[in-house]
């Protein structure tokens, strides 16, 4: 449930500036991760807001417009396929946190981070497991990093027509795993997710030799 008793914990304890921090697109076979660090004013209430993968695309819509109206300060930003084949996806995901939280305008004195795992941050972060549905700057975060992402896959789509990335943002479906199979893998896919996903079947591919 949202509220506002762990910032309320950590401004009691002499933080000024809080953002709470999330990412979206871990599990994707294609496709960068993105990440978002939000600033809420204090104590704010937006209605409908919660952990992104429990609301629709169109409430996700409508709350990305209303988080960017009323935040102090948030900033967006990913890291590429590449980077996630060179070091990780957890670690990726990380950097892509970073990256997000040194693009405010604005310096936070402590990182609300979603999930169990901090590494590397230039600030004070703080796990919070499940705090996409605990926090409302983590939730505010989750929201905005997920319909970018989805943005970014119906861009995709555009670019590589026949793996239904509008549909499937580049998760391992039924659907794309067969395009995959039968078109090779594109520049946006991930190396290693293709071949713990597909093992033999896409090591056989021609393509795949060469890519």
């Amino acid at each position: 449930m949202l509220n506002w008793d762990i910032e309320n914990l950590w401004y009691s304890n002499g933080a000024k500036v809080i953002c709470g921090c999330d990412e979206a697109g871990r599990g994707p076979l294609a496709g960068p991760v993105f990440a978002a660090a939000v600033i809420l004013p204090k104590g704010c209430v937006i209605e409908g807001l919660d952990d992104s993968k429990k609301l629709s695309q169109s409430k996700r819509e409508e709350l990305y417009d209303e988080i960017r109206r009323i935040a102090v300060d948030l900033a967006i930003a990913h890291a590429e396929v590449y980077e996630i084949e060179a070091i990780n996806i957890l670690n990726a995901s990380m950097l892509a946190m970073r990256r997000a939280i040194a693009a405010m305008r604005t310096v936070p004195d402590l990182a609300l981070i979603d999930g169990n795992i901090v590494r590397d941050f230039p600030l004070k972060a703080v796990p919070v497991i499940k705090g996409d549905g605990k926090s409302p700057s983590i939730a505010a975060a989750s929201v905005l990093a997920k319909v970018e992402r989805d943005r970014f896959c119906s861009d995709m789509d555009k670019f590589y027509p026949g793996y239904n990335f509008a549909k499937n943002k580049g998760y391992a479906t039924r659907e794309h795993r067969a395009a995959v199979l039968k078109n090779g893998p594109t520049p946006v896919h991930r190396k290693s997710f293709l071949r713990k996903t597909l093992g033999d079947a896409i090591e056989q591919l021609d393509i795949w030799q060469s890519w």
